[in-house]
């Protein structure tokens, strides 16, 4: 099972994250994110071993945690409302400015949340821009599974296998079993493609790196 999948169903069941994070070796930062909407009490195991009052003091802190979240979701639903194509439009530049390539001529965005891509990819069609020429292609860790995050990602992002590129597998030293299991799915790279139409080629690379530039004055 998936670190972040057996993560959740060990909460579920009433563990800590200290019992968690040794099953799983995921860090404790990771897990307090990851597992902020799941509610939380302790198991007779938990209870044993941390104690009944360190067991109590740590439900009733998940408890205030997930209220302060529920509340904070709420606010934010009102606070925003429905977005306008001008939100939609300024979104887009806050996010190139933060995620996107500022390589000139090359228009792409990279990032491990689905939800981020799909905010590029909507960006991108508001200015009428074709989905199928978009290129994806995933980077990955060693003991990821590639046709399993191919496909989540496919699914998610609306994109056929056939606008995949070949993933790039990071084999660096460095990057260990903990650091891949805290992207199962791996990282996207998703690059504009002009296809042969000029408005979505190099123009369309100076006029983002014109519109960042106005942002940031």
């Amino acid at each position: 099972m998936p670190p972040k999948k057996q993560a959740h169903k060990l909460r579920q069941e009433g563990y800590s994250y200290t019992y968690i994070r040794a099953k799983t070796n995921l860090s404790k930062s990771t897990l307090s994110y990851l597992l902020r909407d799941v509610p939380y009490k302790p198991n007779k195991f938990t209870l044993k071993t941390v104690g009944r009052a360190r067991a109590k003091s740590g439900a009733n802190k998940a408890s205030t945690k997930l209220r302060s979240i529920t509340e904070a979701r709420t606010k934010a639903v009102n606070d925003i409302g429905s977005l306008s194509k001008r939100d939609i439009f300024m979104l887009g530049i806050g996010l190139y400015i933060g995620e996107g390539s500022k390589t000139q001529s090359i228009i792409r965005v990279v990032n491990s949340d689905v939800r981020v891509i799909n905010l590029f990819i909507k960006w991108l069609t508001s200015f009428g821009y074709p989905k199928n020429n978009l290129a994806i292609r995933l980077h990955l860790y060693p003991d990821s599974n590639i046709v399993e995050a191919e496909s989540y990602w496919s699914l998610k992002t609306g994109l056929p296998p056939s606008q995949f590129q070949k993933a790039c597998i990071d084999r660096r030293s460095l990057k260990n079993r903990k650091r891949s299991g805290t992207h199962l799915y791996g990282t996207a790279h998703v690059t504009v493609r002009s296809a042969g139409d000029k408005k979505f080629g190099v123009g369309f690379s100076r006029l983002i790196s014109a519109w960042m530039e106005k942002v940031l004055e």
